[in-house]
C-alpha cells in the first residue's frame, strides 16, 4: 500500500519579518463613584486626585508615592451638608462675610460655589511620546461645571444675574492646575469675587514659610484689618495667621519647610494671597476642624482676586488659574 504524500516544506533563505505590535501605553484612569459624589483620576505614574462634586473641591492630591499635599480635616463633612474644611474649597462670588449693602448680601460666607452642586462635564489628557520607554499619558485634565440655572435659590440680588463657570483640574507628574472660566451669560453687568482657598499639607507649621510675598502690602485681619505696607522678610507663622496680601501675579509663591522649598505657586491673574492659620484657639472653635492639633499640619495659601470687586459686562469671560508644584 502506498503512502499519503506528505505535506513538503519550504526552505526560505529570507522569511518575511513579524509584524511589530505597537506597545500598549498606559494611559490615565478617571472614575466616578458608585453614588456620582466624587470624580478620582490617576496617572499610570501613580499620581493622583479626587474632586467632590460637592463644591467641586479638590479633597486629594497625591503623588506618585501616595504622599498627600493637602491638608483635609478628619471632620470634614464629604456629604454636601456643609463646605468641606480642607483641600481646595471654591470661593465665589465674594470673599468673606458679604457687605450688607451690595449685591451679595444674603449670600453665605465665602458664596455658593463652594456648596453647590457642580457638574462633571469630562476629561482630556495630553498626548505622550508612544515609546516603550514611555510611562504614558503625562497629564489629565477634568472639567466641572456650574450655572445660575443649577442653583434652586439664590437669597440674595444674585437671583437676578446669570452666569456659567467651567472649573478645569489638570494633574501633571509634577504638579496641579486649577482653573476658572466664569462666564456672564445674561444681559446685566455684575461683580464677584473669587479665590483657591488652598490647605497645603506641612509636617510643622512652626518650621514653614512663605517667600514671594515680600514688601507686599497686606491686611492684617487677626491685627483687627490693620493695613501694612509691606515687610522684607518671609512669611513665618508662630500665632493665629490671616493676612491678605497684594502682589504682582508674576511674582512666584514658595512654601518651605526647614529652609528646603516645599511647593511653588505660580498664578495667573490672581494678584491676591491669603496666607492663613487658624492655630490653637480658633482651630478648637471650630467643630469641624480635626485632629484638635491638625493646625500644626497645614497652612492656607490662597490665591485669587478678592482685593477689590472684579466687574463682568453681559456677555464677557473671566479666567484666571493657579499652579502649584511639588518641589
Amino acid at each position: 500500500m502506498s503512502k499519503p504524500d506528505q505535506p513538503r516544506v519550504i526552505e526560505r533563505s529570507n522569511k518575511p519579518a513579524a509584524i511589530p505590535v505597537s506597545p500598549t501605553i498606559p494611559t490615565p484612569q478617571v472614575s466616578i463613584s458608585e453614588d456620582n459624589s466624587r470624580v478620582s483620576a490617576s496617572l499610570p505614574t501613580g499620581e493622583s486626585i479626587e474632586v467632590l462634586l460637592y463644591g467641586a473641591t479638590v479633597i486629594s492630591w497625591k503623588s506618585a508615592q501616595g504622599k498627600e499635599n493637602l491638608f483635609l480635616s478628619s471632620k470634614a463633612h464629604l456629604d454636601g451638608s456643609k463646605a468641606v474644611r480642607g483641600g481646595i474649597p471654591l470661593v465665589f462670588p465674594v470673599f468673606g462675610p458679604p457687605p450688607p449693602n451690595h449685591p451679595t448680601g444674603g449670600l453665605p460666607q465665602h458664596g455658593f460655589a463652594r456648596i453647590s452642586k457642580w457638574e462633571y462635564l469630562g476629561k482630556s489628557s495630553s498626548e505622550s511620546s508612544a515609546t516603550p520607554s514611555s510611562s504614558g499619558d503625562a497629564s489629565v485634565k477634568l472639567d466641572f461645571g456650574l450655572s445660575n440655572t443649577m442653583l434652586e435659590d439664590i437669597p440674595s440680588e444674585w437671583k437676578n444675574y446669570q452666569f456659567g463657570i467651567t472649573y478645569s483640574v489638570t494633574l501633571n507628574r509634577e504638579d496641579i492646575e486649577t482653573s476658572l472660566a466664569i462666564r456672564n451669560t445674561g444681559e446685566k453687568d455684575w461683580d464677584f469675587q473669587t479665590l483657591f482657598h488652598t490647605y497645603l499639607a506641612v509636617d510643622n507649621i512652626s518650621s514653614v514659610s512663605v517667600s514671594g510675598l515680600e514688601n507686599a502690602s497686606y491686611i492684617d485681619k487677626a491685627q483687627g484689618g490693620k493695613q501694612v505696607a509691606g515687610q522684607p522678610n518671609a512669611v513665618t507663622i508662630n500665632g493665629e495667621f490671616d493676612r491678605n496680601y497684594s502682589s504682582d501675579p508674576s511674582r512666584v509663591i514658595v512654601v518651605a519647610e526647614k529652609n528646603k522649598p516645599k511647593y511653588e505657586i505660580t498664578r495667573d491673574l490672581l494678584p491676591d494671597v491669603v496666607v492663613w492659620n487658624p492655630w490653637v484657639d480658633k482651630a478648637k472653635a471650630m467643630a469641624d476642624f480635626a485632629p484638635e492639633d491638625g493646625y500644626k499640619k497645614m497652612v492656607c495659601v490662597e490665591t485669587g482676586s478678592v482685593g477689590q470687586w472684579n466687574t463682568l459686562e453681559a456677555g464677557d469671560t473671566w479666567e484666571g488659574g493657579q499652579r502649584i508644584k511639588t518641589l
